[in-house]
């Protein structure tokens, strides 16, 4: 089997690997500025397989996945059913946002065409691709994510994709362990221990509870697809009102539709029954930013959407306060913030007095979990992936007794 990573590695971001010259694993987008595609690729475009098999609904793995769809190509996209219709959000918000730009990748035609060539699998529903045989399996990320497992007939070949090995409120943790002859692995926590989840969740609702008893007002950027319904789910098992704002409800509602991928459905009626979206007509997010309540709002690391109106009514106050849900990239207004007490936003510098906080919700294994899983493979070769420390995971795999290797940018790898 000949693998050709043409992005996602030494890196997070642009998840593309091309197998066999014919089956392409994930086609991402690295939200630079500006924007990077997978390599061989000119804004997306130029790389044409035979078919397209997408892990999960997120950018860094499904961002430019119409831009395959240009001129002739109709190469088949293979998903679970929530990653079909998240993956399709996604474009069309990229599209509203950045059409006709350099920062998008692909046109209104490109997009309408993936419903065209889409198919959708359940987990362990084996499928055919490019003449190979795969399967999804949960990976225990988001709603639909999948480990997804290629056999060439020759070589079985697990790509894990992103995967977590603890419970959210949201999902289940991965619980497979497939055969595989090589292991592509994921390593974006590698040189981190998670928190207890539990203790996450206590220090952030007894902190979110102080605020409201001070009359304070508590703004949560948070991702739109997984980390604002995990949120959701914490404030309702709490009983704390919340409003929720971007694109956030649409992700909520499209979850909703699949609930055979959700953890607890019932939990999440009662989650979207809890909550209040907002509209963001005739002033509505000024008036709610004066209320002693929770918002969770998009974007999680403040480079957009809704949270730009929230922060300029919110920051002066040090009563307030912004309770971050997630890791925040170097460069980010969000990691701005959260290093100096200042962030330009909206076209404004603004200087916090309001608290800010940070709270690890992640939706990844962290080094105990990657090492659990890869337990399951300690005489299999392993591929390190997807992360800013793969040269030194793979080291530590190796030390460890694996056999390790991280791949460079636009390498091939014979397995």
């Amino acid at each position: 089997m000949e693998l050709r990573f043409l992005g996602g590695a030494r890196e997070v971001g642009r998840s593309a690997i091309l197998v066999n010259g014919s089956l392409l694993l994930d086609f991402g987008v690295k939200t630079d500025s500006p924007p990077q595609y997978p390599v061989g690729s000119a804004r997306g475009r130029g790389v044409d397989p035979e078919a397209v098999v997408a892990s999960h609904g997120h950018l860094d793995h499904v961002g430019a996945i119409p831009a395959l769809l240009s001129g002739d190509s109709r190469p088949p996209i293979h998903w679970t059913p929530p990653t079909d219709e998240l993956a399709q959000v996604l474009a069309r918000d990229t599209l509203k946002l950045h059409g006709g730009t350099p920062q998008c990748p692909f046109t209104g035609e490109e997009v309408s065409r993936v419903t065209e060539v889409s198919e959708t699998h359940g987990y362990r529903e084996p499928f055919e691709a490019a003449g190979h045989r795969v399967e999804f399996l949960d990976a225990g990320h988001v709603p639909g994510s999948a480990h997804v497992l290629v056999d060439d007939g020759e070589t079985r070949l697990l790509y894990t994709g992103d995967f977590h090995t603890d419970a959210q409120r949201l999902v289940s943790p991965t619980a497979d362990r497939p055969d595989a002859d090589v292991v592509v692995c994921e390593s974006t926590y590698a040189d981190v221990e998670h928190e207890p989840r539990a203790a996450v969740e206590e220090r952030f609702v007894d902190s979110v509870r102080t605020t409201l008893w001070e009359g304070g007002t508590v703004v949560v950027p948070a991702f739109a697809i997984g980390r604002t319904q995990e949120l959701m789910l914490v404030c309702e098992a709490h009983d704390l009102d919340c409003y929720v704002d971007g694109m956030g409800q649409e992700v909520t509602d499209i979850v909703r539709r699949h609930p055979e991928f959700l953890r607890d459905p019932e939990a999440m009626r009662r989650a979207k029954s809890n909550a209040r979206f907002v509209t963001g007509r005739d002033g509505q997010r000024k008036r709610i930013a004066d209320q002693s309540t929770v918002i969770i709002t998009t974007a999680g690391m403040l480079s957009g959407g809704p949270a730009m109106t929230y922060l300029p009514e919110i920051h002066a106050n040090p009563v307030n306060k912004i309770c971050f849900s997630g890791y925040q990239v170097e460069g980010t207004p969000g990691r701005q913030l959260l290093k100096t007490g200042s962030a330009e936003i909206g076209g404004r510098h603004l200087r916090v007095s309001a608290q800010v906080e940070s709270y690890d919700f992640s939706a990844h294994a962290d080094s105990t979990g990657l090492r659990s899983f890869l337990g399951a493979y300690e005489d299999t070769p392993i591929l390190v992936d997807h992360g800013d420390s793969c040269e030194w995971f793979a080291g530590e795999l190796e030390a460890a007794g694996h056999d390790a290797r991280a791949p460079e940018l636009g390498e091939t790898v014979e397995v």
